[in-house]
């Protein structure tokens, strides 16, 4: 299996739509092995293919989860649907959300309680299942990153402007990007940054 380098925000894969997934063969099973390794390395929670500058219709994860489903798995071409938000401001302490293409910062987001995801195992079977809590959160972003998203695209307008403000000061948002996994969980030598710092303010 083979670590590969994490692409951070800025690489046009990350920002595109991703292919589906036609052949289902060998390959695509050491594609998928490669991402679980990867995400191990990259101590990550999950992982989608155009992360590792691949633009196929692919995510992995590892989480426990209340759902009945493994905690290691993967779906190919998949589809999430999730439940409607609740309305409301996100908590910061309890609906922060990371990402390894944006490391070392996390940011207040509200997404759905529940998902229910679709699609196919490597071998082309159908699978099918419901997500709830921090697992469903985990569908969701995985799943925004095959439509071209990161989750710092889906803040509000106070979040997102420090988000911007945290990517600009890191030099980061140009192509050709990465860090490689097993270098250590934050490459970047982040520590928690405080979002009330007044720096990461305005544009």
């Amino acid at each position: 299996m083979t670590i590969h380098p994490i692409t951070i925000t800025g690489e046009p894969v990350l920002h595109t739509r991703a292919e589906p997934v036609t052949e289902f063969d060998a390959q695509l099973r050491t594609l998928v092995e490669d991402m679980y390794a990867t995400q191990e390395a990259a101590h990550g929670v999950g992982l989608a293919a155009p992360q590792i500058g691949i633009g196929l219709r692919i995510y992995t994860w590892s989480m426990a989860n209340d759902d009945g489903v493994p905690t290691l798995g993967h779906v190919i071409n998949p589809y999430v649907k999730a439940a409607k938000p609740a309305v409301g401001e996100p908590d910061r302490d309890h609906e922060s959300e990371g990402c390894l293409s944006v490391p070392g910062y996390s940011f207040p987001l509200r997404r759905g309680e529940s998902a229910e995801v679709t699609g196919y195992d490597w071998d082309g079977n159908e699978i099918a299942f419901g997500a709830t809590g921090w697992f469903a959160r985990c569908m969701q972003h995985e799943y925004d990153h095959l439509n071209g998203f990161l989750y710092v695209d889906r803040l509000g307008d106070k979040w997102k402007k420090k988000a911007r403000k945290a990517v600009k000061a890191e030099g980061w948002g140009v192509p050709g990007l990465t860090w490689l996994p097993g270098e250590g969980p934050d490459p970047f030598g982040h520590d928690d940054p405080d979002l009330d710092d007044p720096d990461l303010d305005g544009e």
